[in-house]
């Protein structure tokens, strides 16, 4: 039987937030390694205007309020992938950063050479 899309139910807000969370944990700047194993401390951006950089990605604001909304960090703590920091930080555990969002071609705009 094939895996199942999306098994927590997380809505678009909570995908796009875990999805732009799993791209900060692969960039030095903005996360370092947790306590727990396979974790991920994360420090989100504090980003302004109508987009932001991560890496060589462009990210728009729309796709990124999650980043700022407590509701969001509360629902993905909920759901085991975060442990919420909030605002300053998230740890992302192991789940959260293996959890499939489908999304990172969406709102990840890579700069073409």
């Amino acid at each position: 039987m094939p895996t199942r899309t999306n098994p927590l139910h997380l809505n678009r807000l909570q995908l796009k937030t875990l999805t732009l969370l799993q791209e900060l944990a692969r960039l030095d700047e903005y996360s370092r390694p947790g306590d727990e194993p396979g974790s991920v401390v994360i420090r989100p951006p504090d980003p302004h205007g109508d987009h932001f950089h991560l890496g060589d990605a462009v990210v728009a604001m729309r796709d990124a309020s999650g980043l700022r909304n407590p509701a969001v960090w509360v629902a993905l703590e909920r759901k085991g992938l975060i442990r919420s920091m909030y605002p300053n930080e998230a740890v992302l555990t192991s789940r959260g950063l293996g959890y499939t969002t489908g999304l990172r071609e969406t709102i990840l705009h890579q700069s073409s050479p």
